[in-house]
């Protein structure tokens, strides 16, 4: 099942995600639902808040970048519950797009290197240091479950730069390929 997209100024795009019980109804249904919303969208990342629910569930692929990016050949993880617990001192700026904030994309800056704790799909737990480009990938997407978004994260004369673009965000203006909610 395909979900639609909820679009910047959606009220469930700011509200703190909750973890979820591990008897949680369907969870595998609601992951594989993701996944298949996020590739219908050219998505690399999809938190639960996007489709309108307040639960800390994530889905990355990165298969797509594997063409660059040998190491993301087959990349496709669930994050359940996941939470950061400690970043690297050291920060680096990168573009960064975002399929609930369409059509902006700007310069952001990140810890390079994040510690995670979460479950995956069979619910093992796991604690460990990612870096690089998927550490990127889950710090935007786990953003998503602390009630930001990454334009949040942008300089406050890009922002207002931005201005009348989110605006017409919230108002519903919203040109895409996949099903949205504004």
């Amino acid at each position: 099942m395909i979900y639609p997209i909820y679009i910047y100024g959606q009220p469930v795009l700011r509200k703190v995600a909750e973890d979820i019980p591990l008897d949680y109804p369907n969870l595998q249904e609601l992951i594989d639902n993701m996944y298949e919303t996020m590739f219908r969208a050219d998505g690399v990342g999809l938190a639960a808040p996007q489709i309108g629910l307040a639960i800390r569930v994530v889905t990355i692929g990165l298969d797509a970048l594997s063409e660059d990016n040998p190491e993301f050949k087959g990349f496709k993880r669930a994050y359940i519950n996941p939470h950061i617990i400690e970043t690297s001192d050291d920060e680096v700026a990168m573009e960064e797009g975002c399929l609930s904030v369409p059509g902006i994309h700007e310069s952001v800056k990140r810890p390079s290197k994040i510690r995670v704790v979460y479950l995956d799909e069979q619910l093992q737990p796991h604690d460990e240091w990612v870096e690089g480009f998927l550490a990127r990938v889950m710090q935007h997407e786990f953003d998503h479950l602390d009630g930001h978004v990454f334009v949040d994260r942008v300089s406050p004369i890009r922002r207002q730069l931005l201005k009348s673009k989110l605006i017409n965000l919230t108002k519903g203006k919203v040109r895409c390929s996949y099903k949205t909610k504004s």
